[in-house]
């Protein structure tokens, strides 16, 4: 449960955060001299100290029971990464499930058709075409794993809550990380580990942050996993998520995390409008994102690092299942955003859903920017305020 101590400190600190440089106003765009990325304060940085916003886009399927990508059957991978680069995005965060990575079964045809190259492939080779496509189209990639079981993420019982199940212990969870970093080691583009999505209670095991259980440390777990991905490859960005759905990272205000290799923590948050008071006003809103984990971009603290909003995402088709709700939140959400100009990764790319619990392959994705021919966008306004949260206007 989020518990609100030092309020007012964390406002306060939020507050001078996020105040605006006098800096001209840029678009983050990813070029070869970008890589590879470390932090320093709040901030993510290129080789040469300047400063990268990463502005994503979560590009889901991967970590289902399709294991790949989606689209593939509506449209080729040249495309869909044309389409993300050519409205502004930088970069890319795939999900990945341990499933996916261990067993690698071959995808069936039906999921590929509009990408005849790929008909017999295996899951892992249909992702190394995916991450040269983006590579290729100058966007950089995030690799995050999702889940174990592949399924669509996520809920109290799906047995995924955790870093670890019985069938993916820790140890599977390490060694797939190691794995998979090698594998992607000499491809540049591929920037950041994004260790675990989403930790939160499984099977009536609930988190914990600093308290040294092996079970439920997930601050710990997460220093173990972070330094086998940096012996795999040190220039990897480890990007730690918070604990309840990914909305709670208080515990880094006393516990921070600290790895073996300097200048590589990112913090990772998300935001739905579901777990926050959108309805009340921006002060309200606005309190809670900087309590929960706005605080850690204040400079000079023992906690400051960077806080990457891996995923936030509304509905975007504005039909049946959208509500007052969805306003408030996606105008509260994106003001956050661009004033204290925090990174973030839009939910999701997709406009059509891929196969899991409680999904159906093809079917219409609410909060997908493209549409169901993934031929471009579902809703252009909308896209067109995403793609205004993309412009840096401060820098270290």
């Amino acid at each position: 449960m989020f518990h609100y101590r030092r309020l007012s400190f964390v406002v306060a600190a939020l507050a001078a955060a996020i105040t605006v440089a006098s800096s001209p106003a840029t678009t983050a765009v990813a070029t070869p001299t970008t890589y590879p990325l470390h932090t320093s304060g709040r901030w993510i940085l290129r080789p040469d100290g300047q400063r990268v916003k990463l502005a994503s886009v979560n590009w889901s399927g991967a970590e289902s029971p399709e294991f790949v990508v989606g689209g593939l059957d509506r449209a080729t991978i040249g495309h869909i990464a044309g389409w993300i680069r050519a409205n502004g995005f930088n970069s890319v965060r795939i999900p990945w499930s341990n499933e996916m990575y261990e067993h690698n079964p071959v995808v069936a045809d039906r999921y590929v058709r509009a990408n005849p190259e790929l008909k017999g492939k295996r899951a892992l080779d249909v992702l190394d075409r995916v991450v040269d496509a983006l590579g290729r189209a100058g966007l950089m990639v995030v690799l995050d794993n999702h889940v174990s079981r592949a399924d669509w993420c996520c809920n109290g019982k799906d047995g995924n809550g955790l870093w670890y199940t019985a069938a993916y212990p820790e140890s599977h969870w390490i060694a797939d990380w190691r794995g998979i970093v090698t594998r992607y080691r000499n491809r540049p583009q591929v920037v950041a580990a994004e260790l675990r999505n989403e930790i939160r209670d499984a099977g009536g095991v609930s988190p914990t942050w600093g308290d040294g259980n092996p079970r439920t440390d997930w601050a710990a777990a997460a220093e173990r996993g972070g330094n086998a991905v940096l012996a795999a490859n040190r220039n990897l960005l480890v990007v730690v998520g918070g604990l309840n759905y990914q909305t709670d990272l208080t515990g880094a205000y006393h516990r921070p995390i600290r790895l073996k290799v300097g200048g590589r923590l990112v913090y990772a948050a998300h935001a739905y409008k579901w777990e926050y008071d959108v309805n009340h006003g921006y002060g309200p809103f606005s309190k809670q994102l900087g309590a929960r984990w706005g605080y850690l971009v204040a400079q000079g603290k023992p906690y400051t690092a960077p806080v990457w909003v891996s995923e936030f995402g509304t509905c975007i088709t504005w039909t049946a299942g959208c509500d007052k709700a969805d306003s408030n939140f996606s105008n509260g959400i994106q003001r956050y955003l661009r004033e204290g100009d925090i990174d973030w990764a839009y939910w999701q790319l997709n406009g059509t859903q891929s196969a899991g619990t409680g999904r159906q392959h093809g079917a219409l994705d609410y909060y997908g920017l493209l549409n169901t021919a993934w031929t471009g966008a579902a809703n252009a306004a909308s896209v067109a305020r995403i793609k205004a949260l993309e412009k840096m206007t401060q820098r270290p």
